[in-house]
C-alpha cells in the first residue's frame, strides 16, 4: 500500500485543491457559454447577492487580490455587464454594480451553478452538506483570529 505524502495530508493543501477542482469544473461551463474567467463570474456573483458595493468591498468578500479583483471588474465594465458609479460617501472610490445585462447573464449562470454544485455533491447526504459547511464556515472563521505573529516566534525549535 501506498504511503501519502506529507503535504496530501496536510488541510490547505486539501482544501486548494478540492477548491480548484471544484471550482474549475464549473468555470469551464462559465467560460464556454459565457467567456467569463473565474474572478470575474465571482466579481459578478458577489455584486449579484450584495448589490451596489466597492470594489474594496469586493476584495474583501472575495477574499481574492485586489489586483484580481480590478482586472475582473474593468473587464466585466468593459463588457457592459458592470457599471460603476461615483462614490457619494468616499470621493476616492467607485461604487459597482451589475447593468440590466449583468443581471440577465447573472440570472442565467446562477441555475446552471447550482446544478454543477448539485451534480459533483450527488454523492452526499443533505446532513453531510449541512456539516461540511458549518465546518467550513468554522474553519473560516477560525483562520480569521489565529495569530501569525504567535506562530513565527515560536521558531519551531529552529535556531
Amino acid at each position: 500500500m501506498q504511503q501519502m505524502a506529507p503535504l496530501a495530508r496536510f488541510l490547505p493543501y486539501q482544501l486548494s485543491i478540492a477548491s480548484n477542482a471544484v471550482s474549475g469544473r464549473i468555470a469551464q461551463e462559465y467560460r464556454a457559454r459565457w467567456g467569463l474567467s473565474v474572478p470575474e463570474w465571482r466579481v459578478m456573483a458577489l455584486l449579484g447577492d450584495f448589490g451596489t458595493i466597492t470594489q474594496r468591498d469586493l476584495t474583501r468578500l472575495s477574499l481574492m487580490d485586489k489586483v484580481a479583483v480590478n482586472r475582473a471588474c474593468k473587464v466585466l465594465e468593459d463588457r457592459g455587464l458592470v457599471e460603476r458609479t461615483p462614490n457619494a460617501q468616499d470621493g476616492r472610490s467607485h461604487l459597482l454594480d451589475l447593468t440590466a445585462s449583468g443581471r440577465e447573464m447573472h440570472g442565467q449562470i446562477m441555475p446552471l451553478a447550482r446544478e454543477m454544485e448539485r451534480r459533483i455533491c450527488a454523492g452526499f447526504s443533505d446532513a453531510e452538506l449541512d456539516t461540511f459547511r458549518a465546518m467550513l464556515d468554522r474553519l473560516h472563521r477560525q483562520s480569521e483570529i489565529v495569530d501569525a505573529d504567535d506562530i513565527v516566534s515560536d521558531n519551531f525549535g529552529i535556531e
